[in-house]
């Protein structure tokens, strides 16, 4: 059994400050003093960044601060008895027992699952009593080792006669706490009920599917997660409750009781049927409208970009070998003729002509795949038809891109609500492979080919002229606003809809209109700049960055040159005030820049590995190089003259910045 806690990393009736943060510095410093953990600076940003998902208090005086990162090189534990309390963050007041879960990025299943037992003991008030007693570190440790000590794993029980019965799925963002916490109390909240209740956990440490006639014998299910639960299919059908997991600790028995009485309710949710995936939930999983609209939309477009990016570099390397005329020539020369058989331009226009050929295939498929996978993240798999449907009805009928995103709006939720119906049993069957499809079809390309079309044609219309008509001062101007995006969230919803606007307009370039490809030039060179911005910083100025932000520096150069954003993320995630701030203004100034001279590109993706498919490389290169500049100055200064300050108790729980 992998040892996780030794008596160093023990804190016993110690007052380690009036806040959290101060509480997870000592811990972290303590830790620092072992080989546990080489850089405690990375371990307090990687803790306090996990803090500002979700508060870790959790209630009944303990809170479990936790994180994986690269500052922490063996999976281990550090405890501290808090005298005084100090808050965490949970509804019933502040935490005196506080544990420090501190694991590896590439931590091994075996240690993983040793912090996940132990997160479910503390579920258990016998444990928590007994740390409350204990006299010496040694005692903590033994208690600790107890357990998390192998045990035979337990087989579900069988259902008694007249029992009911619950599977439940619990998920947190880094599946090492709560996801096992939450599984704990349900369990236990399902002994006090005397319901039969089998769990699984979706964690770091794996994940044991439940058996499918555990499943089928189900009276409903509790999703407790703050993910999407992985094979959503398997509980087609099912009478659910869907909650954030940590409702599944601090509720376990009403979570019991709600789903008892939905699964007595004909009318209760059920999990839509057709085959849910991991990415996508149905839309009537718990969450705001806005909320379900967004992560559709994201769905559709990350689902988009693999089309666009081979499509357009394949379009690129048809241009290349045969020339901006190949647009004209390329269907009559790939019929026409074979490698035994080429056209008087030669070998070269015969492969330009193929290239290209392929490649406008692939981008036809854009505003389709995009409508069909907004309209699967609503409705799972019954949505993909009606929404593919609905997508080139909106190129039939000219409505582009934004006709996509109404289309499958519109295809993913008549495919739900269709989904909901209660059918006799001999029609469910069809349901999925016939009924939803035909009639979300119906439904959907009706209202775009007799209401919707024609309004959206021409308002893509106006925004395409709008495009062609800008210079000067307006393209400077747009190029500001699309590096602004693409800095702000780094990959995120803003991100994606500036990167969404620039593809979607990518195949409507053309050596006569040359607006979409710079669109497309200025959004990947403004969102080369944060990445790029943050290496060169790290390397300007060691001392400002932890030992694990020096190691992603080095990283982001490369994620950086290849128009990858998120390369970004580790520092803005560690602080956020200060490198989004200096990663806009570098990727707005190279947005204007690259407007200004009229950079181009016909590719999607790639950063400077498709240099082939850039006009006026060299200004290309100048403006990342400017903005690039601009971001590593700028963070490195904010480091130095804007410093963190303890923000009043009543504030919120966030990190303020003020002048040094």
């Amino acid at each position: 059994m992998p040892q996780i806690i030794t008596p160093e990393l023990v804190m016993l009736d110690a007052d380690l400050g009036a806040d959290k943060e101060s509480v997870i510095r000592a811990l972290a410093a303590r830790a620092a003093g072992t080989p546990r953990v080489v850089d405690a600076d990375g371990l307090v940003e990687a803790v306090l960044a996990r803090e500002a998902l979700t508060p870790t208090g959790m209630g009944g005086g303990i809170a479990i601060p936790h994180a994986k990162t690269a500052a922490v090189v063996e999976p281990s534990l550090g405890f501290a008895r808090l005298r005084p309390a100090v808050d965490f963050g949970a509804p019933d007041g502040p935490a005196d027992l506080v544990f420090l879960i501190m694991a590896p990025d590439g931590a091994a299943e075996t240690h993983l699952a040793v912090l996940s037992k132990l997160a479910g003991s503390l579920v258990d008030e016998e444990f928590t009593n007994a740390l409350r007693a204990v006299v010496g570190p040694e005692d903590v440790v033994a208690l600790v080792d107890r357990a998390v000590a192998d045990e035979p794993e337990e087989e579900a029980a069988p259902v008694a006669e007249g029992q009911r019965s619950i599977v439940a799925v619990t998920a947190c963002p880094t599946g090492i706490a709560h996801t096992y916490m939450a599984a704990d109390a349900l369990k236990a909240a399902g002994e006090r009920a005397h319901v039969r209740i089998v769990v699984e956990t979706q964690g770091s440490s794996g994940t044991k599917r439940l058996d499918p006639s555990v499943i089928a014998g189900a009276d409903a299910a509790i999703f407790a997660v703050d993910v999407d639960v992985r094979d959503r299919s398997r509980f087609a059908g099912k009478p659910y409750v869907q909650v954030p997991v940590k409702k599944g600790i601090d509720a376990p028995d009403q979570l019991i009781a709600d789903a008892l009485r939905i699964a007595d309710d004909p009318q209760g949710a059920r999990v839509a049927g057709g085959g849910a995936t991991d990415e996508a939930a149905p839309a009537q999983a718990s969450g705001s409208i806005g909320g379900t609209v967004k992560r559709a939309l994201l769905t559709g477009v990350s689902y988009m970009i693999p089309f666009v990016a081979g499509g357009g570099l394949l379009i690129a390397l048809g241009f290349l070998f045969g020339g901006y005329r190949i647009t004209d020539v390329a269907g009559d020369v790939i019929v026409q003729n074979a490698l035994w058989n080429l056209p008087e331009g030669g070998l070269g226009q015969y492969l330009g002509a193929v290239l290209f050929s392929i490649g406008a295939a692939s981008m036809g498929f854009l505003v389709p795949a995009l409508s069909g996978y907004i309209a699967y993240a609503i409705a799972d798999r019954p949505g993909i038809a009606p929404g593919f449907v609905a997508g080139a009805v909106a190129l039939l009928m000219s409505a582009g891109f934004i006709g996509g995103l109404v289309g499958g709006l519109l295809a993913g939720l008549a495919a739900w609500w269709i989904g909901t119906w209660r059918v006799p049993q001999w029609m469910r069957g069809l349901m999925p492979v016939v009924i939803i499809p035909l009639l979300a079809s119906l439904f959907a390309s009706g209202l775009m080919v007799m209401l919707l079309g024609g309004p959206i044609a021409s308002l893509m219309a106006g925004l395409t002229g709008w495009l062609e008509s800008l210079t000067g001062a307006a393209a400077i101007g747009l190029g500001l606003l699309l590096g602004t995006m693409m800095a702000f969230d780094l990959g995120g919803p803003i991100n994606k809809v500036a990167y969404g606007f620039a593809v979607a307009g990518l195949g409507a370039g053309s050596p006569e209109n040359p607006a979409p490809w710079m669109i497309m030039a200025a959004v990947m060179a403004a969102g080369m700049v944060p990445p790029l911005g943050m290496a060169l910083a790290t390397l300007l100025d060691r001392k400002l960055f932890t030992l694990a932000e020096r190691e992603n520096g080095k990283a982001a150069w490369l994620l950086g040159a290849s128009f990858i954003s998120e390369g970004a993320i580790p520092f803005a995630a560690a602080d956020p005030l200060r490198v989004i701030p200096a990663s806009i203004l570098g990727a707005a100034t190279t947005g204007a820049i690259s407007m200004a001279a009229g950079v181009t590109s016909q590719a999607p993706h790639g950063g400077f590995f498709v240099f082939f498919a850039i006009g006026n490389l060299l200004i290309f290169a100048v403006a990342i190089a400017v903005g690039t500049v601009i971001t590593g100055l700028a963070v490195i200064a904010l480091k130095r003259w804007v410093r963190r300050t303890p923000v009043a108790a009543a504030a919120v729980d966030e990190p303020a910045l003020v002048a040094a």
